[in-house]
């Protein structure tokens, strides 16, 4: 029994392709089609340290990209994340096969053949993907084309213009450079011009939207020569629909509500103090909510801060605005209290027909009692001509009248008298609206035209 196992387990060996009782002659070797090349036939001879066309002209290689996903965008940071494929692509002589097909080799055998030192300039981190394997492809084609493509994720640098946020639209740039080789060694292009650039048409992104792209070919200056520079220009318009929801309307709702204390009684102290305060402390919350997720510079000044600037300004102004009619109407209550006290106070002590008169034409003007009307006037005619004389010597004496310079001054101050504080909630109730509404037709104009 053990003996027919044996036969059995050689003769199994013997007839197993690729064992070492029957060889391949043809191994290292063209097959009999000639349609494939073997690894060991390419690379024999074969230096990876030289560039194809060494000494003979420049390697053109051209460049396509598949955008995978734009993975994050940062403000603060001023840069995006991006998951890009790219595909490299040059013509080695020494690589030239016969026959029509293609060899798509193993991405660990990228360390045999050349391959160009291209980078991105403005990379601040960038890994190579390598689940389950390094994400790498090579394939070589008989007249010697090879294929190289690999998929990469980097954080790339991006100036980003902030004073129109979150009206503003963004221009982000992805640089391919040569590290090494210059513009004598090699030369970049683009595959077929802007259509080089997939992906980009229908990616979704949270804020933004892809508004348009292009390719450029340009040149990078630096102290060591002149290097070849590839340039993807893409713009990036912000969504504004969001921070509308999230920021202007409750910003807009809080001013609205800051306008209902115009419409309670002066009386009601706690009431309109609490609407006031409330909305000042509410707004300066939703100013430093949406300061957050912005850069902390002062160099920006950006729509939304000057939004939410406006904002504020109209809801501590109607905090004063309640401040200075609650002030006034204080100041007539105690003129009035001391007009009646006065007037008791007479009727008691006198019980004649004669009652005082009472002036305060000012809020902060004494208050002057005359007994009798006779007296008020004999006192104000003689005012008057002790300040007709006055006048008239400092005149003579100064070239100037200080009669005029009182005047002046008493029908300037005659313009923050108030006669009914009631009035100031009347008028604010239609001017602050107004203003406010004047303010925004400005702001959306000059942000979304200008």
């Amino acid at each position: 029994m053990c003996e027919q196992l044996h036969a059995v387990l050689l003769l199994s060996l013997a007839f197993a392709p690729g064992t070492c009782m029957f060889h391949n002659h043809h191994w290292g070797e063209w097959n009999d089609s000639q349609l494939q090349p073997t690894i060991q036939k390419l690379m024999k001879g074969y230096n990876r340290y030289l560039r194809p066309n060494f000494n003979e002209g420049p390697v053109e290689i051209g460049m396509s990209l598949d955008i995978a996903s734009i993975d994050a965008i940062s403000e603060i940071n001023m840069d995006y994340t991006a998951t890009i494929f790219l595909r490299q692509r040059w013509r080695d002589s020494r690589l030239v096969f016969p026959g029509n097909e293609s060899v798509s080799l193993d991405g660990r055998l990228v360390s045999l053949l050349w391959i160009p030192d291209t980078f991105i300039p403005d990379s601040k981190r960038s890994f190579l993907h390598d689940v389950t394997v390094e994400n790498r492809l090579i394939r070589i084609f008989s007249n010697g084309t090879v294929l190289y493509a690999l998929r990469i994720t980097a954080t790339i640098a991006c100036n980003m213009d902030l004073t129109k946020y979150p009206m503003d639209k963004q221009v982000c740039t992805l640089q391919l450079e040569s590290w090494g080789y210059n513009l004598q060694d090699v030369v970049f292009y683009w595959t077929r011009g802007n259509d080089s650039v997939k992906g980009l048409d229908t990616l979704r992104l949270a804020q933004y939207s892809v508004e348009s792209y292009y390719t450029s070919v340009s040149e990078a200056v630096y102290e060591t020569g002149q290097y070849p520079k590839l340039v993807l220009h893409f713009a990036l318009r912000r969504n504004v629909l969001f921070f509308i929801l999230e920021t202007y309307v409750p910003s807009i709702l809080l001013v609205v509500l800051s306008w209902v204390s115009f419409w309670i009684s002066q009386s009601s102290v706690p009431a309109r103090t609490c609407i006031g305060v409330t909305t000042v402390l509410t707004m300066t919350t939703l100013m430093m909510g949406a300061r957050t997720s912005l850069p902390n510079a002062n160099c920006f000044i950006k729509a939304i801060d000057v939004y939410l600037g406006i904002c504020f300004t109209f809801i501590f102004g109607a905090l004063l605005e309640y401040a200075c009619a609650h002030f006034y109407t204080m100041q007539h209550q105690t003129i009035e209290e001391l007009q009646r006290e006065l007037l008791r106070e007479f009727r008691e002590s006198n019980g004649t027909s004669c009652y005082p008169i009472v002036r305060a034409a000012q809020p902060n003007q004494s208050v002057e009692i005359s007994s009798s009307a006779e007296e008020a006037t004999e006192q104000s005619e003689k005012r008057d001509a002790n300040n007709h004389d006055g006048s008239k010597d400092e005149t003579q004496g100064q070239g100037c009248s200080l009669s005029s310079v009182k005047d002046a001054s008493r029908r300037v101050a005659s313009v923050f008298v108030v006669e009914n504080p009631h009035n100031i909630d009347r008028h604010a109730r239609t001017a602050f609206p107004t203003a406010f509404l004047f303010v925004n037709i400005l702001y959306w104009l000059y942000y979304l035209f200008l």
